[in-house]
């Protein structure tokens, strides 16, 4: 079997945007729908917006600190050098959507579905993807600092030129699940849950630890 063969890609999210109109109002609102509007350099700290849609959207330079967007839905958008702490997602929908350079901390994403989505450059420590759905999902160039997906289901999700940094993936599902490409890779907890996931020989060497006490190995001169 062809080394290309041993998992199967993400399909890439095709974010087009037609032209935008500039968001004119004093906040977001609960449920509140958005079609075809750019939000640009935006102070949206604390917003309360659940249910929230997003269709064809633009979030540039928005800063989302504790902003509350508890199963808000984001369709074809686009989300660009975004910065916050404490950004409520949970139970999210997202749905061919590029996040590029964004700088996140303790975003919470948990029970969220994301679904053609790529996660290129920047940061974000403490990621919650507790209980969530990715599905063609492609992380790139990106740094995550104590990602959990305990209770995750990931199906065609790559990591590439990823630095993972003590992951928990207890109790979570993985298929063509792509860790090749990661630069550093490190478990904090599950790493009998790599089953279904691709990783190199390297790889190997530097989880061995984490699988031998898993199978529980003593290892010993």
């Amino acid at each position: 079997m062809a080394e290309r063969d041993l998992v199967k890609p993400p399909r890439r999210p095709d974010v087009t945007l037609a032209e935008l109109r500039p968001f004119d109002g004093e906040r977001l609102e609960p449920s509140g729908d958005y079609d075809e509007v750019e939000f640009d350099g935006l102070d949206l700290t604390d917003a309360a917006a659940p249910g929230a849609s997003f269709l064809d959207c633009a979030l540039r330079r928005c800063v989302l600190d504790a902003a509350g967007m508890k199963r808000a839905r984001f369709v074809d958008t686009l989300l660009t050098d975004v910065r916050g702490v404490g950004t409520a997602l949970s139970e999210a929908s997202l749905r061919d959507v590029e996040i590029r350079d964004a700088r996140l901390g303790g975003i919470q994403l948990s029970g969220a579905t994301l679904t053609r989505v790529l996660i290129e450059g920047g940061k974000i420590d403490y990621l919650n993807l507790r209980q969530a759905t990715l599905t063609d999902v492609t992380f790139r160039d990106c740094v995550l600092v104590e990602p959990d997906f305990a209770g995750a289901r990931l199906e065609r999700v790559s990591f590439d030129g990823c630095d993972l940094r003590d992951v928990d993936l207890t109790a979570a599902t993985c298929k063509d699940t792509d860790l090749r490409g990661a630069v550093g890779l490190s478990l904090l907890r599950g790493a009998d849950r790599l089953r279904g996931a691709v990783i190199t020989p390297g790889q190997l060497l530097d989880l061995a630890p984490h699988l031998a006490a898993e199978l529980g190995v003593r290892v010993a001169d």
